[in-house]
């Protein structure tokens, strides 16, 4: 018997342990935003070559009014609120790298890689700045602003700005969160056909 009260005071303090790990009772938030791509690379061999020849796609720079877990909503000018019930998946810099990243590999006859300047060397560098990926409250619209930037073997540069804007959005996380994956998407595809068109 003092076995089995042993036993079951173990398991309450492992149980009491965990709490401070688990959200038993806290407040989740109503939605989790992920970018996902609408277009993929097909399965199987897309694109052979060496690193040395390989698009190269960096994580984009951005504020850190924009580079958090929170959706910004611009109030004003100089004001910033946070979209309520509302979280990235992962910071918007990342996802926004895979998702470009898989729209050009889906395109492309190169390989495609995503990395830092540490990781990876290739032909062609794909950085850049997210200047805007959040809620316009003023106008009601979900607005994506990226600052594209390649660079090329043997130090051409050339740069553009795309921008994509989804109006007459409510400010919900339930019809923010998909317009930000139209308003993304469009941005993807459209740098894409400027990053491999030349």
């Amino acid at each position: 018997m003092m076995h089995a009260i042993a036993r079951n005071a173990a398991i309450l303090a492992l149980a009491l342990s965990l709490t401070g790990c688990l959200s038993l009772g806290g407040k989740s938030p109503e939605a989790l935003i992920a970018l996902t791509s609408d277009e993929s690379a097909p399965t199987g061999v897309m694109a052979s070559g060496t690193a040395s020849n390989a698009i190269v796609i960096l994580d984009p720079d951005a504020d850190r009014r924009i580079d958090v877990d929170r959706v910004p909503v611009q109030v004003t000018p100089s004001s910033v609120a946070y979209l309520k019930d509302a979280v990235w998946v992962e910071r918007p810099t990342r996802q926004f790298r895979r998702l470009l990243a898989e729209t050009v590999r889906a395109r492309a006859t190169r390989v495609v890689v995503e990395g830092s300047d540490f990781e990876v060397t290739g032909s062609t560098k794909v950085s850049g700045r997210l200047v805007q990926m959040g809620y316009d409250a003023g106008a009601q619209a979900v607005v994506v602003r990226f600052d594209a930037m390649v660079e090329e073997r043997g130090g051409a540069v050339r740069s553009r700005r795309f921008e994509a804007k989804v109006p007459g959005v409510a400010a919900e996380a339930a019809a923010v969160g998909p317009a930000l994956n139209q308003a993304a998407n469009q941005v993807a595809k459209e740098a894409a056909g400027w990053i491999l068109g030349g």
